[in-house]
């Protein structure tokens, strides 16, 4: 049965890459500063499934649960996922995910490695397009911190919640990747592998797979004090993929310019390349401190409003440059800030519902093509909700080094889902068309 359904795959496979060789139709492109699929304008809904690499391992993964939440994300009218596809070692380190994909520099985990395979042929069979992130500046993967620690023997300046952790002494640490030459270089290693990686199950190589929508360099990368090596990193790194990958667009991963002057980050100039595709953002009102969930009459409709007037400011930077931009994460906490799956979800609905509404206003008279909410968990439950996460627990859509549950969306939020339902069908039938 196995060596039919292999026979099948390789006869699909040859198929698949010759229809794929020969038109572009079937990926999505940028045409006239706008996002294009089939000819026509691409919008879509999305969500934030990093861990599902994780998920789709045959080992230590849960191949079943994966495709629930599928399953339940096509249900919704969600049809991109952003992912991950990168994890760096080592095994014991703290407030990470376990196992990681890449135990050394030189080894990887082959398990981890189909289970990107696998989540990719379920998302091609349901139509769906994935954002494929390909490296992360923050110490939850192990990242750019962790390239660093390998190439300069260094321990990691942890943020919180370690002890005594502090977030700028974390970034600045961080931010020196884009001087340090051994560690870009792993960086760029990685990207030849995945980049140039043929799926094990389908046979197609991965830049022959319209299911990926685009290569994503980081999550939020920051440029801090190293604002002009950043951007040449990101100029190179873009350039590499492109030379292994001409069908596939790609984007920075970036927050956009952030709450803070310190990220080094400025959203035009480092988006000018012309090897990034398109452009993002990311709005976290309470992270940013513009919302507490223990006091959401007094805080909220200054939030909303600080919300909705990022998305503009980066709205009207799109169109001057004239490049497309996808809103790829936003959430906020249960009412109260409670980790509890039972507890109820007003002030979020609320805010899913003023943000959706706001884009899908914009999404007919400006470059915003698509969202992705953070962060999906659907069937699965924290082990300790409130806690951390540790290796053997289940995978939510919250980081390891978050408050498992903080941001959680449930299969069983109803009035949540309803939301993004609604929204998803406005979409899909053009309801703000250019």
């Amino acid at each position: 049965m196995r060596k039919c359904r292999q026979h099948i795959y390789l006869v699909l496979a040859s198929f698949v890459v010759m229809t794929f060789e020969g038109t572009a139709q079937n990926f999505v492109e940028v045409r006239d500063g706008d996002l294009v699929l089939d000819g026509r304008p691409y919008r879509f809904v999305g969500a934030n499934l990093w861990q599902g690499m994780h998920l789709g391992s045959i080992t230590t993964g849960d191949r079943a649960s994966l495709i629930q939440e599928l399953d339940q994300l096509q249900a919704l009218g969600v049809n991109n996922l952003r992912i991950m596809a990168t994890s760096e070692g080592p095994k014991d380190a703290p407030w990470r995910v376990q196992p990681p994909l890449r135990e050394t520099p030189e080894i990887y985990n082959q398990d981890l490695l189909e289970g990107l395979d696998f989540l990719l042929e379920e998302m091609a069979s349901r139509k769906m397009k994935a954002v494929v992130c390909l490296g992360n500046f923050w110490p939850w993967s192990g990242g750019m911190a962790q390239l660093i620690a390998w190439s300069e023997g260094r321990s990691i300046p942890y943020p919180p919640p370690a002890k005594g952790g502090n977030w700028i002494k974390y970034m600045l640490f961080t931010a020196g990747f884009y001087v340090n030459q051994e560690a870009t270089s792993m960086y760029y290693d990685h990207v030849k592998m995945i980049v140039g990686r043929t799926n094990s199950i389908t046979e197609v190589p991965y830049r022959n797979d319209p299911t990926i929508m685009s290569w994503q360099l980081a999550n939020e990368p920051r440029g801090m004090v190293h604002s002009k090596a950043y951007r040449n990193w990101i100029n190179s790194a873009a350039r590499l993929i492109k030379s292994i990958d001409q069908n596939h667009l790609v984007s920075i991963g970036s927050e956009g310019n952030t709450s803070s002057r310190l990220s080094g980050n400025r959203f035009a100039k480092d988006h000018l390349s012309e090897d990034i595709d398109y452009m993002t953002i990311h709005v976290w009102i309470q992270n940013w401190g513009w919302y507490d969930p223990t006091r959401p009459e007094e805080t909220y409709n200054r939030a909303l409003g600080k919300a909705v007037q990022y998305i503009d400011d980066h709205l009207a930077i799109s169109d001057r440059i004239n490049k497309p931009l996808v809103f790829e994460e936003f959430g906020i906490a249960r009412d109260q800030g409670s980790y509890n799956p039972s507890s109820s979800t007003f002030w979020r609905d609320r805010f899913l519902r003023d943000i959706m509404q706001a884009s899908l206003q914009r999404m007919g008279k400006s470059k915003l093509a698509g969202i992705n909410f953070w962060g999906w968990s659907g069937s699965i439950r924290p082990a300790d909700a409130g806690g951390y996460w540790k290796a053997g627990d289940p995978m939510l859509g919250d980081p390891p080094h978050e408050h498992q549950g903080w941001y959680s969306i449930y299969a069983t939020d109803a009035s949540t889902l309803e939301l993004v339902k609604q929204f998803a069908t406005k979409v899909a039938q053009g309801a703000s068309p250019r």
